[in-house]
């Protein structure tokens, strides 16, 4: 079976550039397809440069979201190979061998009900290892400022020795690089696309554990995440947050059953959040 690279673009022709010279050498990667999600710079031009026997170029006709995207690919790659495992990746990141990516290979094949294989990821020298998914309450809680820290250690992340041996079982894992099976993807319908940016992990995590598969998290494998690279070149803090609060909500509501109270409680405290962000933005803007 084909593990083919999947490496989603948009407005960052330099890190995706540099993630295609970290791995184009490694024989446990097939084949490998960009998708330029419709840059409004060059990248598209530079990257068709870069195409080789083993690197493949794509581009959607719109921007759509980060889950279109990979839609986009993942339906041209079944299409071509009709069965592998596919690798999502962001364009900011750093694999440092190979043996990285045929031990995630190798785990996801060890067993049928492996939907998703994901590793460490490291992101501003802190590990990202997977998370519980958020009850809607709980999510109220992180819309509070500063008390969310909190809430997210005690609620959402896991004790650091929950992660034992080479393998653990999580929720859900970082979108930013990830390893799935094609047949995971048709049988849940792909990825939702109704969230422009964030929560498509938490979305998989649900589409994933109602097929009664599971999500596993590589704990020797580790790849280095250059967060937000391409977002904060193309995104405001504001705009951010604000497409943040906006996918929390339609994920609360759509996939984890959240009741009316809830539904008000996540509205309110969203609101409260913009709100006291975009005042402490502008002062800290004002006073630079």
């Amino acid at each position: 079976m084909k593990t083919v690279l999947l490496i989603i673009n948009y407005n960052d022709f330099e890190s995706t550039s540099n993630l295609l010279k970290n791995v184009e050498g490694y024989p446990s990667i097939d084949k490998i397809l960009v998708v330029d999600n419709a840059s409004c710079d060059d990248s598209y031009k530079k990257l068709l440069a870069l195409g080789s026997a083993k690197i493949e170029v794509k581009k959607t006709q719109s921007n759509r979201g980060y889950s279109s995207a990979i839609n986009f690919g993942c339906h041209y790659l079944i299409k071509k190979y009709k069965q592998l495992n596919i690798i999502i990746s962001n364009a900011d990141i750093v694999i440092n061998k190979d043996k990285d990516i045929s031990e995630l290979v190798e785990l996801l094949n060890s067993k049928k009900d492996y939907a998703v294989v994901a590793p460490v990821v490291i992101e501003n020298q802190a590990k990202n290892r997977g998370w519980k998914i958020p009850s809607p309450i709980v999510e109220v809680g992180l819309n509070i400022p500063y008390f969310h820290r909190l809430i997210r250690k005690h609620f959402v992340h896991y004790k650091d020795d929950y992660y034992k041996g080479d393998k653990t079982m999580v929720e859900a894992v970082s979108g930013c690089f990830f390893i799935i099976k094609s047949d995971v993807l048709k049988e849940i319908g792909f990825l939702d696309e109704n969230v422009f940016l964030y929560y498509e992990e938490n979305i998989l995590a649900k589409q994933v554990s109602q097929l009664d598969k599971k999500i596993v998290l590589a704990n020797q494998v580790q790849v280095i995440h250059n967060h937000s690279v391409s977002i904060n070149k193309n995104m405001s803090k504001i705009k951010k947050y604000k497409a943040l609060k906006k996918s929390q909500y339609y994920f609360q509501t759509h996939y984890n059953n959240a009741n009316i109270f809830e539904k008000i409680l996540l509205k309110v405290s969203s609101f409260l959040s913009v709100m006291l962000y975009t005042i402490y933005y502008f002062f800290l803007d004002l006073f630079k």
